[in-house]
């Protein structure tokens, strides 16, 4: 329900935008992502253990394991969550496990029995979501297949993320000029990428219920700004959007940060893959303001007086659904 209400949102809000004249004339993240770890723990012997206790159990380990493998019970071994199995031959790169979960993906920690190990993300397909081992065995896999595979979880986190989207929108309703549009959406970018490196290295402390909630609050400030504006009040953030995109970058770049976290990084590779998915996240939003600056292109000119009476009731609606989140993510604060 709360997806649709923010589609609906976002094609009237559409309609809002207005001329952007040349000099004066992505829960919302990349969710349903389980992690699961698989140890070499003997001789053809495994563990899959389940990291997420909110997937479902694996209730028929015979449709998970490869052909030459099956589950065995060693009370030495306690699997709290999970299967352990054994093959007659050792998992090689032919081998793959089909986990039965309808997720977007899944983010396999695997731990060889000589020291070696890899952390890749597999995406689901349909009702199963297909584990090849020949990915785990070549760790981290080349470079090219983590900048692709990071560069479109980027993409997909920003055209997913209706909060993030809806931000930028706000930003392109306040802006009314090319130059100042430029400046903004270059100082969100700038900020955000600051924040989700950081993050990532562990310079900032990431509390994810509380900054899902300040990103909801973010998109409030904007809707009332574009209120008051139809009013002639002109504060900060009309005079200096670009600031007011940066400050606020920061705090998104958290929320992306949190959404890397869940889909995880290859050990071996994180600055390679923290890189593409920021630029697949910016690719995304690059895309979002060059379909709506289109949009406006083709219906804007002839529907120009009637869409800036609608600016204040657009800015009514996005206030009215970020304030909705807001009160939605509230208990995630005090870890309800």
């Amino acid at each position: 329900m709360r997806k649709r209400a923010a589609r609906a949102a976002l094609l009237l809000l559409v309609a809002s935008l207005g001329p952007v004249e040349p000099l004066a004339a992505h829960d919302v993240d990349v969710t349903s992502v389980a992690r699961v770890f698989l140890d070499e723990v003997g001789e053809r012997r495994y563990v899959l253990s389940i990291v997420d206790l909110q997937v479902p159990p694996i209730t028929d380990p015979a449709a998970v394991l490869p052909a030459d493998c099956s589950p065995v019970d060693d009370p030495a071994i306690r699997v709290v969550n999970g299967v352990e199995f054994a093959c007659d031959t050792p998992l090689d790169a032919d081998d793959t496990l089909l986990l039965p979960w309808r997720l977007a993906g899944v983010v396999v920690v695997a731990r060889w029995s000589d020291g070696s190990g890899a952390s890749v993300y597999f995406r689901g397909a349909g009702g199963t979501v297909p584990v090849a081992l020949g990915d785990l065995r070549a760790a981290p896999g080349s470079g090219t297949r983590v900048a692709a595979t990071y560069f479109v979880l980027g993409g997909e986190h920003i055209l997913l993320g209706i909060d993030h989207l809806l931000f930028v929108l706000g930003l392109l309703l306040i802006v009314r000029n090319l130059v100042a549009l430029v400046m903004t959406v270059t100082a969100f970018t700038v900020a955000h990428s600051i924040t989700l490196a950081a993050s990532v290295f562990g310079l900032v402390p990431l509390e994810r219920g509380a900054i899902e909630a300040a990103i909801a609050l973010s998109i409030v400030m904007l809707a009332r700004e574009i209120v008051v504006a139809d009013r002639g009040i002109i504060h900060l953030t009309h005079r200096m959007p670009w600031l007011v995109a940066f400050v606020f970058g920061l705090l998104h770049g958290l929320g992306f940060a949190g959404a890397l976290g869940e889909i995880g990084l290859p050990e071996r590779a994180i600055p390679l893959a923290l890189l593409f998915f920021n630029l697949g996240v910016e690719a995304g939003q690059l895309a979002f303001v060059l379909v709506l600056l289109a949009l406006h292109r083709l219906v804007g000119r002839a529907l120009e007086t009637r869409l800036a009476h609608m600016r204040p009731a657009m800015g009514y609606a996005l206030g009215a659904l970020a304030t909705l989140w807001f009160f939605e993510r509230l208990p995630a604060v005090w870890g309800g």
